[in-house]
């Protein structure tokens, strides 16, 4: 009897292992920019398709990715830094990938760097996930995906797991052919190949019977968009996609100067659902700058389009990117930009430090900025630039403008949420049952800070 009960034992315990090691389970950080959330999206839903369940954190999961980003050197070292930190699990059996554009960059040169990862997978072979997958489950150490930028192919998937839980993202144009002196992605993201309007309005559609009511158009250079069944310009796709049935708001990002057309301007004075709020980057005030760092407009070229967009008749929010202390820039050529700051008076900028990447022509650029002098015209810049905001916001105390319900803030008792030209709303409301994220409320704006609104909902 004892030996009948010590083999039932045994068959048991190993059912239990067995069961273990068929629970295929993974874990995916994402690190960058919106493409890099709505990529991993795709990946989630890939892996989930492929029986794998997501798990909160490292130590739960079987496989360990993480999805990179490379535009600046500081966003590339987080990555190698969190694959250090939990090289100790590698010991446990636990497998780990590094997806995106630190992987296509780098290539098969982590495998030196981290020796214990196992696959290494670029953008633009996600499609080859399955396969891959297969491979690392039947013990392949160095598996990878590194299609080159000529691919004309697009990554696109009926397993989208979307993980927003009130925007539905779809990427509508991937890679970029413009080249920035500064810039890695035409080496990372490839070519630029756009998805054909029909399978854009298809998915659009999708998400609006999944019951979305904002989507957001995604695209390296989003205006550049080319449709490949020749039947829409991007400002046509823009006002479809923004007639769907169910939709209420629809975003893009990023628009390139050089692409932005007039026609753009007019769709989101007609189409009620297209936010009113564009981002477009300028990188520097400087012609001189701006020619070194090959974007190929000058600052009255762009300053045209911010006039077309002022001239609308809806009060349209502009937003811009800014590069500070790159190769040759002298104080003269930052004035310039601050001057440009004054006469376009955004409602927010995202400025950074110049950062060195691989491959990129600026690498080899001579008169380079000290770092004391960069960081010290990047805080007047972001100075300057918080007393327009502060400006601006305060403007629009006594309106009352639609907020979607993003979430909330238990400490100071608010709901977060983000008006049409995408400003933050932070706003109380008599019902003690706070509103769903994705609901929309309107709401009487009551004060203002340089980065945010704050309001009672009415």
């Amino acid at each position: 009897m004892r030996a009948f009960r010590l083999r039932a034992a045994e068959k048991a315990f190993a059912v239990y292992w067995g069961s273990m090691a068929t629970d295929k389970t993974f874990y995916l950080e994402t690190f960058g920019c919106q493409m890099n959330a709505h990529d991993s999206e795709k990946v989630i839903g890939t892996l989930e398709q492929q029986g794998y369940r997501q798990v909160e954190s490292e130590e739960e999961a079987g496989l360990i990715l993480y999805n990179t980003c490379s535009i600046r050197d500081k966003a590339e070292q987080k990555v190698f830094n969190r694959l250090n930190d939990y090289k100790k699990l590698h010991k446990q059996g636990k497998r780990f990938g590094v997806l995106g554009c630190v992987a296509q960059q780098e290539g098969e040169k982590i495998f030196e760097r981290a020796p214990y990862v196992s696959l290494v997978s670029g953008s633009a072979s996600y499609r080859k996930l399955p396969e891959m997958l297969t491979r690392l489950e039947a013990g392949e150490g160095r598996i990878t995906g590194l299609d080159d930028r000529q691919t004309d192919e697009t990554f696109e998937t009926e397993f989208t797991a979307r993980q927003n839980q009130y925007r539905g993202y779809i990427t509508i144009i991937e890679g970029c052919d413009k080249f920035c002196s500064y810039c890695v992605v035409p080496y990372t993201r490839g070519k630029e190949r756009s998805r054909t309007s029909t399978s854009v309005l298809h998915e659009a559609r999708r998400i609006a019977d999944l019951g979305y009511t904002e989507i957001q158009l995604l695209g390296q250079n989003v205006n550049s968009y080319r449709d490949p069944e020749g039947k829409m310009s991007f400002a046509e796709l823009l006002a479809a996609v923004g007639e769907v049935a169910g939709i209420r708001r629809v975003r893009f990002t990023t628009s390139h100067p050089r692409d932005f057309t007039r026609d753009i301007v007019d769709a989101i004075d007609r189409v009620p659902t297209l936010c009113d709020h564009v981002h477009l980057p300028v990188q520097s005030g400087s012609a001189r700058i701006l020619k070194a760092m090959a974007r190929e407009y000058s600052p009255e070229w762009y300053l045209e389009r911010v006039a077309w967009i002022k001239a609308s008749r809806r009060q349209i929010s502009i937003s811009t990117d800014i590069i500070v202390g790159f190769p040759g820039e002298t104080e003269d050529d930052f004035i310039q930009t601050m001057d440009l700051l004054a006469e376009v008076e955004y409602d927010c900028v995202f400025a950074f430090k110049y950062s060195a990447r691989p491959n990129t022509p600026a690498l080899v650029m001579i008169d380079s900025i000290p770092e004391a002098e960069t960081a010290k015209r990047l805080q007047a810049l972001l100075d300057r630039q918080r007393e327009i905001q502060r400006v601006n916001y305060s403007k629009q105390i006594g309106e009352i403008i639609e907020v979607m319900v993003e979430g909330t803030n238990p400490a100071r008792g608010q709901i977060a949420g983000r008006s049409s030209q995408n400003k933050p709303v932070n706003f109380t409301s008599p019902h003690p049952i706070a509103p769903a994220p994705g609901s929309y409320l309107r709401v009487m704006i009551t004060g203002a800070y340089p980065n945010s609104l704050v309001g009672e909902s009415v």
